[in-house]
């Protein structure tokens, strides 16, 4: 095992090296506007927020893959359904905490303008305990997403927006109902590398 993980870092080196004129690294954050549907929640995007890193590496004038890592602080409210149907006592506002990894396929259409897309997977590192007291098991531990946005790239300083709609299901707990997840990243971004 660490045989294969030096020989990836070797590998991640050479690479990072051969397009050293393009490798960019910033810091990032801004808000989330989320959602999960299915018949136990509200209907309604809320506000949450991320923070983060990013590489940018090049693969040409046009290309580039920008891998990830984002804290991701995503608040959801539930209706009355969701008590009545899964026996909690009293739940209104449900918050998780995903540690997010995209990685993006940029193509720079102008000199400011790149679109993007790409999957993003989320890892639960978080559950609110007090709000499932007895269904601590209720979120599956991962949320695989595809997301696609534009950034506006201004010298070191970029403003983003994307979409990501979930792919699977959520629920945890047992088939009676679909959960799967929707939002929206807003931010900025500075590169510092």
């Amino acid at each position: 095992m660490k045989r294969k993980l030096f020989f990836a870092a070797i590998l991640f080196f050479s690479i990072s090296t051969s397009f050293a004129q393009s490798l960019h690294a910033g810091l990032k954050g801004g808000a989330t506007i989320n959602k999960l549907t299915g018949k136990s929640f509200n209907e309604e995007f809320s506000f949450g927020y991320h923070l983060g890193g990013y590489a940018e590496i090049g693969l040409g004038k046009k290309f580039a893959i920008q891998p990830e890592i984002l804290f991701n602080q995503i608040n959801v409210d539930t209706t009355n359904k969701f008590s009545q149907v899964y026996n909690f006592s009293s739940l209104k506002d449900v918050k998780l905490s995903y540690l997010s990894i995209p990685v993006l396929l940029n193509y720079k259409a102008s000199k400011i303008l790149t679109l993007q897309a790409g999957p993003q997977f989320g890892i639960l590192i978080n559950k609110e305990q007090n709000a499932f007291q007895n269904g601590k098991n209720a979120f599956k531990q991962g949320d695989l997403s595809l997301l696609g946005g534009v950034q506006l790239n201004f010298s070191a300083f970029k403003i983003y927006g994307r979409y990501g709609i979930g792919l699977n299901n959520l629920n945890d707990i047992d088939d009676q109902d679909e959960w799967k997840s929707q939002s929206i990243q807003l931010g900025i971004g500075l590169n510092i590398l």
